[in-house]
């Protein structure tokens, strides 16, 4: 039960009158005694609470920046009159801040029917969002008192990873289809897989000439080939303490991610198989074995709960891990950082693992603060920050040289850049038919 406001103002009139004129207990109770009974017969006459019905609907999902509508059905089982304030509480992170009144409403339910109003959200964090309680304050007719409780309806909504960088599958895919040779330039498509014979024309790559398949009829011949189909690609994302890190006020795990689902849309589209594993301990997300046309819903979904873990990568474990998810040649990915000290001390003794018996390319975000205080100057900090960034550039590049050395293949991107420049990193590998 719950005094409400205006029960409070008349209290506050009433002793006005009391204190000029009728000091004392007597003039107290003659004007707080029909107060009080107003307030008792409100309270009697106010729909009760507890017995109300109440159901949840809407959406499940929703992308990060995205907005989720979930509806609240509250059924008035009573012979009374509902007049409701009702709060549908849900963490802070499920709503834009400022937008706290999203989540209140005013209802008015008549003696056995039903209403509903609808709760729109906004998360501002990716995993699973739970809806917490339900209170609903019933108010009698005279709005002086009010029956209050609170209700416990479950419903969850998943925030899923926005997928920034699906605006670059369009261009990336029409690459792709120059690579196959389905395009209408005047090209053939590379590869390293034989297609098929066709007449020889003007333009022609010479090299391609068959000269048995020539000699055994009256023209010229050619081979087209097509890009490798039916490959296997795993990708690595590394979830320990250094994917923590905020670039552009964001974690290098999420940039890291949008570069693997375009990767992976790409590459389904490309006809190969692809698997996502999540490491940095042990297994955190590992989506393996699935048919095309669910490959990227699968990904979406086990990255939508993955978060940074504050500890140290495994390398070795995160070696061995990728080596029994990838037991033939494959193209692992491994989108990781390119600081110095958890590559040379983790990665580089194990490397010889991977590439031994697979084709390793090394994604990391690089970060566009480090670029800019690289370009100051004007002041003595300045100059300080400059050379502190140098010095970091310098140790990063000498990094990559020790990948490059072990035939990996790096590619270093800022957040924005990570996701086109891995995707044409794969569309080289396949042109080149290194996979």
């Amino acid at each position: 039960m719950a005094l409400t406001g205006r029960a409070a103002l008349l209290a506050a009139l009433g002793s006005l009158p009391v204190g000029l004129w009728e000091p004392g207990w007597t003039g107290i109770l003659a004007v707080n005694g029909p107060l009080v009974l107003a307030c008792a017969c409100d309270f009697a006459l106010a729909a009760p609470v507890r017995r109300l019905i109440l159901a949840r609907s809407g959406d499940t999902s929703a992308r990060l920046g995205e907005t989720a509508d979930v509806t609240l059905t509250v059924t008035n089982p009573s012979g009374r009159l509902l007049r409701a304030d009702i709060r549908d509480a849900w963490p802070p992170s499920s709503r834009q801040p400022g937008a706290e009144t999203s989540s209140r409403h005013r209802l008015t339910v008549p003696a056995g029917e039903r209403r509903r109003v609808t709760t729109r959200l906004r998360p501002t964090r990716r995993g699973d969002h739970q809806a917490d309680r339900v209170t609903v304050r019933s108010y009698g007719p005279l709005g002086l008192f009010a029956r209050q409780a609170a209700h416990k309806i479950p419903w969850t909504v998943r925030v899923l990873p926005p997928f920034t960088s699906r605006k670059h599958l369009p261009s990336k895919l029409a690459r792709l289809r120059e690579l196959d040779g389905r395009t209408s330039v005047l090209q053939r498509g590379e590869g390293t897989e034989f297609d098929s014979l066709r007449e020889y024309v003007p333009g022609d790559d010479t090299r391609s000439i068959d000269w048995r398949a020539t000699a055994r009829q009256s023209t010229v011949a050619v081979r087209t080939w097509r890009p490798e189909r039916d490959r296997h690609i795993l990708l690595v994302l590394d979830s320990g303490r250094t994917s923590a890190g905020r670039v552009d006020d964001a974690p290098r795990l999420d940039a890291s991610m949008d570069a693997a689902l375009l990767l992976a849309a790409l590459a389904s589209r490309a006809g190969d198989r692809v698997d996502l594993l999540a490491y940095d301990r042990r297994v955190r997300a590992l989506v393996q074995g699935r048919p095309t046309g669910e490959v990227l819903p699968s990904m979406v979904n086990a990255m939508a709960t993955l978060e940074p873990e504050l500890v140290e990568t495994d390398a070795r474990g995160l070696t061995a891990t990728a080596l029994r998810t990838a037991p033939r040649r494959s193209l692992i990915v491994l989108l990781t950082t390119l600081d110095a000290a958890p590559v040379e001390e983790g990665l580089l003794p194990v490397l010889p693992q991977l590439t031994q018996r697979h084709t390793v390319l090394v994604a990391s975000v690089a970060d566009p603060h480090v670029t800019r205080m690289a370009a100051s100057r004007g002041d003595i900090d300045s100059v300080y920050d400059a050379a502190a960034a140098a010095q970091a550039q310098s140790e990063r590049h000498r990094t990559a040289e020790q990948l490059h050395r072990h035939g990996v293949t790096v590619v270093d991107a800022r957040p924005e850049e990570l996701a086109p420049a891995l995707a044409d990193a794969y569309l080289a590998l396949k042109a080149a038919g290194r996979l």
